[in-house]
């Protein structure tokens, strides 16, 4: 007989995860959640702070699983290939506000942060200004924050946080 988890069903609530390290894989188990969610008609956004336009796979398999993934990448492309560092910080507040009044539409259960620890580890905008966000999450949507250098504050607050390590690459 299995025990009861203990789980109170009416204190269920969106988690907040951080995929961090410097190992590969974090963007890709964000992904991941991604499609389940989609598999379970959940509503999912995701932005990509960093990675712009590139052609990635993602994006062609994302368009697939629409309406219940919407993915938009506003990047400038990697800041050390940046040369100009203020357009960066202004694409990244842009990136972020879209972001944001996604989160807090409440039209969604998951919001993906791809690559949203580098943007705040080179201080693009306001760590807080990120946290308070967060906080103000509706409670059954699901946040999830990738990249390495995850802050000591963003590690804090998080349900559920990984490390991706690198053994070889």
């Amino acid at each position: 007989m299995r025990k009861p988890s203990g789980a109170d069903p009416k204190k269920r609530k969106g988690l907040i995860i951080v995929n961090t390290g410097d190992g590969k894989g974090k963007s890709t188990a964000a992904f991941g959640l991604a499609l389940r969610a989609a598999g379970n008609k959940m509503n999912v956004f995701i932005m990509q702070f960093m990675k712009g336009q590139w052609k990635a796979g993602e994006r062609k398999a994302f368009e697939k699983l629409a309406p219940y993934i919407e993915f938009e990448a506003m990047g400038d492309g990697f800041t050390w290939d940046t040369n100009n560092i203020e357009q960066d910080k202004v694409t990244a507040r842009e990136a972020f506000e879209v972001a944001k009044e996604k989160l807090l539409s409440g039209n969604y259960q998951m919001v993906i942060f791809g690559e949203i620890n580098y943007v705040l580890d080179y201080q693009f905008f306001p760590e807080d200004e990120f946290l308070e966000t967060l906080r103000n999450k509706p409670d059954m949507t699901h946040v999830v924050c990738t990249g390495r250098n995850a802050s000591e504050k963003l590690i804090e607050m998080a349900d559920l946080v990984t490390e991706m390590k690198m053994i070889k690459h």
